[in-house]
């Protein structure tokens, strides 16, 4: 049986193995951003940016911000504390 962490855990490294996804933390360690401003750093379509928004937001790995007509996102760093925290049981 599965814990309710291990499976958060689990879907945390799904997130982080796409390429995408990893180039969208990247975007949001410099500063909060938009969708759309999100989506003209890549060369595939919105709905497809979307995709991968959702899953980052739904790992908990961004949070989103409603300002105006505009939905803002943020890096959480929370959840990479968390990240680090599990593996530093590896460490000795």
């Amino acid at each position: 049986m599965q814990a309710e962490g291990d499976f958060l855990l689990g879907d945390t490294f799904k997130a982080l193995s796409d390429k995408t996804r990893r180039e969208i933390l990247l975007m949001l360690k410099d500063s909060d951003m938009s969708a759309g401003e999100i989506a003209e750093g890549f060369s595939t379509t919105h709905a497809t940016i979307s995709h991968h928004l959702k899953m980052l937001k739904d790992t908990g790995l961004v949070s989103v911000e409603r300002q105006g007509q505009s939905i803002i996102y943020s890096l959480n760093t929370t959840v990479f504390q968390d990240l680090l925290a599990w593996l530093v049981n590896f460490k000795e």
